[in-house]
């Protein structure tokens, strides 16, 4: 896995959310972005991190933050995690791995002794001019607004 690190400029991309919009990271030039990835929409970890996020995303968006959710999910099974859910923000559906890749977030994991390619849960902050400023690889799924924060 090549993953982004503090410092680095993110490269600029292009993908659509659970509706179909097209979203690029220069739509949020000036802003400061965090950019969550997670393996798999409405699974207990993946909803615990998300719902923790919008709970929290108030706070959030008072300290000058807009979140982007990430998946390899279909755009319909994120825009069903969406509604179910009530989440603010959007949700990528990635199903082509372009920002995943261009993150570095895909790689070899191990569960239950199984070992598989998949994404890995991390979450970057990204500065206003577009570059890494935060990464988070342990992320706490119940607290982790308070990480961001």
């Amino acid at each position: 896995m090549n993953t982004l690190k503090e410092g680095d400029r993110v490269p600029d991309f292009t993908s659509v959310d659970q509706d179909g919009n097209l979203v690029k990271l220069s739509d949020y030039s000036g802003k400061k972005l965090v950019v969550f990835f997670y393996p798999r929409a409405n699974t207990p970890g993946c909803t615990a991190e998300a719902c923790n996020l919008r709970d929290n995303y108030a706070e959030l968006q008072s300290k000058g933050y807009e979140l982007l959710g990430v998946s390899e999910d279909s755009q319909k099974k994120q825009a069903g995690f969406r509604n179910k859910y009530e989440f603010p923000f959007p949700l990528l559906a990635d199903e082509d791995h372009t920002v995943i890749k261009t993150f570095g977030v895909w790689g070899p994991k191990k569960f239950m002794g199984r070992e598989y390619d998949g994404i890995h849960r991390m979450t970057f902050i990204i500065d206003g001019n577009g570059f890494v400023i935060k990464v988070i690889d342990k992320v706490k799924t119940k607290d982790h607004a308070a990480q961001i924060l």
